[in-house]
């Protein structure tokens, strides 16, 4: 299938030449910084249900580098790609996103390294309709308007579906609109059909009686996500970056081993459905794992789609931005 360049590359390379490159000097050992005590680690959070949200309201992370001497702040993002411009600038160290979000950073040379997967991605991203649609097949989106935030995992998502129901962008109107519009608009009848992630999909479901028309497990797309960071602070502080996993998996055990609990906390946090809270959780499927030859063939496959698609300029090697010797050490006798 032909996609027309224009649609997908006017949202993801419109985000590309906002990014610069980041360059420095490596070490190994602890930086004049880390051991005055004066190191600030900088984590991005999107979402209200994932890991790191949860570690933010718990303050585990605060816990676990205070015994360091570090501090922690934390930024805020509706959606994967955001993240990269603060990495690109130096604002961010951590942060969690889709595999899309990736390989725009990659393609915009953004120095940073994916050093975690956290989900196999099958059922992170969904196509919903609202509750009266007469849409009932992949197909019927011909000649629709469909909300996606574009750059996002649902971005790549939306087109590799497309591409199974034998259709086309022309054949759709791409609608760009974050989480918090995209809501409204499919509500209202703005759209047809909106191209999301969790929580998004499951908490529209529980509270309008909207309909999944296709995930990624129905299409067997797997798209895994993945925990990324600055690559210059990896290697300033390759340690404090060993820290930040186990702390991630301190509290993804929380997520497997109490899930009851984790989803009452985060229900009477954001003022929501204990169900919807369960429910996403336990669509999430959280893992922390290396990435392995699986999820490596995944994501490359995403990034040959997006370059034959035209949404990307260069065919990339995906592998060149993937480290996984601070997870395999952090998972050590595990």
């Amino acid at each position: 299938m032909k996609l027309k360049k224009k649609t997908i590359a006017a949202g993801l390379m419109a985000l590309l030449t906002m990014m610069i490159v980041l360059s420095g000097c490596s070490s190994e050992k602890k930086t004049n910084a880390e051991q005055k005590g004066d190191v600030t680690v900088n984590i991005g959070v999107q979402g209200s249900t994932g890991v790191l949200p949860y570690a933010r309201e718990t303050k585990a992370f605060e816990k676990a580098f205070e015994k360091e001497g570090v501090k922690v702040k934390w930024s805020e993002f509706a959606s994967g790609p955001p993240h990269f411009e603060a990495l690109a600038s130096g604002r961010l160290d951590f942060g969690a996103t889709g595999g899309t979000p990736l390989i725009a950073g990659q393609s915009g040379n953004v120095d940073f390294k994916a050093i975690a997967v956290t989900t196999d991605g099958k059922k992170g991203n969904s196509i919903i309709i609202s509750k009266g649609s007469k849409i009932k097949e992949l197909k019927d989106l011909k000649g629709k308007k469909i909300a996606v935030a574009k750059g996002s995992s649902a971005y790549n998502f939306l087109y590799m579906a497309l591409d199974q129901a034998g259709l086309s962008d022309k054949d759709i109107k791409v609608v760009q609109l974050q989480p918090d519009e995209a809501r409204p608009a499919l509500d209202n009848g703005s759209v047809d059909a909106w191209s999301t992630w969790e929580p998004y999909a499951t908490t529209a479901i529980f509270q309008t009686g909207a309909k999944s028309l296709a995930d990624g497990e129905d299409l067997n797309i797997n798209a895994p996500s993945f925990l990324v960071a600055r690559t210059q602070f990896t290697k300033d502080h390759p340690n404090l970056t060993v820290l930040f996993l186990k702390t991630y998996e301190r509290v993804m055990k929380q997520f497997i081993d109490h899930p009851d609990k984790v989803s009452s906390d985060i229900a009477k946090k954001e003022k929501l459905d204990p169900k919807i809270v369960s429910t996403v959780l336990k669509r999430s499927n959280l893992i922390l794992s290396p990435t392995t030859p699986e999820f490596a063939k995944a994501h490359q496959e995403q990034a040959d789609f997006l370059y034959k698609a035209g949404g990307i300029k260069t065919k990339l090697d995906t592998s060149k931005v993937i480290e996984n010797k601070f997870v395999e050490k952090a998972l050590e006798n595990k």
